[in-house]
């Protein structure tokens, strides 16, 4: 039995269990927040961002094993550090948004707006957490196919996901004066310039 094959399997095991526990803070959260009056957005496509989580992880371990993708060294290190600061990022994001963080849309602006840690620069911080950490995870055992169709199906998801978030938030005044001038998805690096 190849090693790296098996060790990336208990990686994206490993990956899928933590989804499990953010999962379980996630309901916990969203509990308190709806004895507080604060309702869910209804989302029709939620279920859509579950199983792109779910079939990016079982189509890089299907993948690697049945295509006999080779472990590259080089490439697993670059793409194991994009995953490991992804994964960072996000654990940052849910602490900074406490209360307020979920994976569902709720309307929380009520809370107060959340304007510090990585939201200092962008309003989206764990878009690009999530969305660098399904990239580069696949790839870290060269899972080409898992990372480029996961890349376009979360495009997709993405899409409808902000849509719906941001008529939320930016619905709401306090929010919109403070991060409405915010970029989405990469910070400000020279004056006026952003892409977002």
């Amino acid at each position: 039995m190849d090693l790296s094959r098996l060790l990336f399997t208990l990686l994206l095991a490993a990956v899928g269990l933590g989804r499990l526990v953010e999962m379980a803070i996630s309901r916990r959260r969203q509990r308190a927040l709806l004895v507080r009056g604060i309702i869910r957005e209804p989302e029709r496509h939620f279920r859509w961002m579950v199983l792109l989580h779910g079939g990016v992880l079982l189509g890089a371990a299907l993948e690697v094993w049945l295509l006999d993708r080779p472990f590259i060294p080089a490439l697993a290190l670059i793409m194991g550090l994009l995953f490991v600061l992804a994964n960072a990022l996000r654990w940052w994001v849910i602490h900074t948004l406490a209360e307020h963080w979920n994976v569902q849309v709720m309307r929380s602006v009520s809370l107060g707006v959340v304007s510090h840690g990585p939201y200092r620069w962008i309003r989206h911080p764990n878009y690009v957490a999530v969305f660098v950490e399904l990239l580069a995870l696949p790839l870290i055992h060269t899972a080409w196919i898992a990372a480029l169709a996961g890349m376009l199906a979360h495009i997709w998801v993405l899409r409808k996901r902000i849509a719906l978030e941001e008529q939320v938030l930016l619905a709401d005044p306090a929010y919109r004066a403070v991060m409405g001038p915010k970029p989405r998805f990469v910070p400000r690096v020279f004056g006026r310039w952003r892409m977002s």
